[in-house]
């Protein structure tokens, strides 16, 4: 059955993302897809040997939802850290080349810019697939690096219409990032989060985006029913004190928790059913859409939409992807499922 929210409602909001600017902080990195066609089987070990034919230099974490924020319209401020090192010097031209000042961006040394290579086969006309994926990781962030990326989100949150929190684990944003950013805010700007291991502690917040396998986590169990779900997110609004509890479940699509409907959780299918060619950065696409969709003025129900289609979008895409205002204009549009 749709939803009660209409298509002309939710196409109306897609041009409010224009212009709206939020900031983005939290870990960026470098996200490197590296493509080949198989030749034969290597004589030195059991492995095929793929003839290089390109790569891609694409912003990953906070850079992906950056990227995202922008190419929807709006004008991502970013704040974080990288490394002196080429794979930040990469990392920066990525972001320029998709309109984005790298300004809020600050070199540290002895921090080395995190990057994922991803290796992938395929016949020159078929779908590529992952063979491997190797990280450089480095040591998180030095308290006073962090420190001092605070400050600067805090600055860049003046003015700014909402602000989101990408938390991979690499130290360049924490918990303690909440509070200053929101002294900063205008009264009534959102604040959106996304922490793989440390979500229960962004207390305060307006809005958080977990996977179902991070509530996993947080609940220490599996969650095999959506009774055991709805129990787990109440739980961890509460302990948050957030407003809306954006459940991403893959193929299962969305569970939203917010204060509408006195709280019962709304269950949104995936937009565009089966049709998966790469899930990497889909929660990037979904907090961007979700956190910008709520600067804009959408309700949470709106808000969770658009990030439905967003997602559905860019899982339908190679490699860490972004969905353009256009792409989602026409998905709500072509749509007979989730809207009336």
């Amino acid at each position: 059955m749709p939803f009660e929210v209409t298509r002309r409602r939710l196409l109306a909001l897609v041009p409010l993302l224009s212009g709206r600017r939020v900031v983005v902080a939290g870990d960026f990195v470098l996200d490197r897809f590296v493509y080949g066609h198989p030749r034969r089987v290597s004589r030195e070990a059991p492995v095929v040997i793929l003839r290089f034919t390109h790569e891609d230099l694409l912003p990953g974490g906070a850079g992906n939802a950056a990227a995202n924020v922008r190419s929807l319209g709006g004008e991502p401020s970013v704040v974080g850290i990288v490394g002196a090192d080429d794979d930040g010097r990469a990392l920066r031209r990525a972001l320029s080349e998709r309109g984005i000042d790298d300004r809020g961006l600050a070199d540290e040394d002895g921090y080395r810019t995190p990057a994922k290579t991803r290796i992938l086969g395929g016949a020159p006309s078929g779908n590529k697939q992952q063979i491997v994926r190797y990280d450089v990781e480095t040591d998180p962030a030095a308290p006073a690096s962090a420190g001092r990326a605070i400050e600067r989100a805090a600055e860049a949150a003046r003015g700014a219409a909402g602000a989101m929190l990408s938390d991979y684990g690499y130290g360049a944003i924490g918990p303690e990032a909440v509070g200053a950013v929101r002294r900063a805010l205008p009264a009534g700007a959102p604040i959106s989060v996304d922490s793989r291991h440390r979500l229960r502690h962004y207390a305060g917040v307006d809005a958080a985006t977990p996977n179902e396998e991070e509530l996993e986590e947080i609940a220490g169990a599996r969650l095999e029913s959506d009774t055991a779900l709805d129990r787990a997110a109440a739980a961890l609004r509460s302990e948050m004190g957030c407003a809306n509890l954006l459940v991403t479940r893959g193929s299962r699509g969305m569970a939203l928790y917010s204060g509408e409907r006195d709280g019962a959780p709304r269950r949104i299918p995936v937009h565009g059913g089966d049709q998966v060619a790469d899930v990497t950065g889909a929660g990037d696409t979904v907090l961007a859409a979700f956190s910008l969709a709520l600067a804009a003025g959408a309700s949470p129900l709106e808000a969770a939409l658009l990030a439905d289609f967003a997602g559905g979008i860019a899982v339908m895409k190679m490699g860490t992807a972004v969905v353009t205002r256009e792409e989602l204009m026409t998905a709500i549009d072509g749509d007979r499922v989730l809207l009336s």
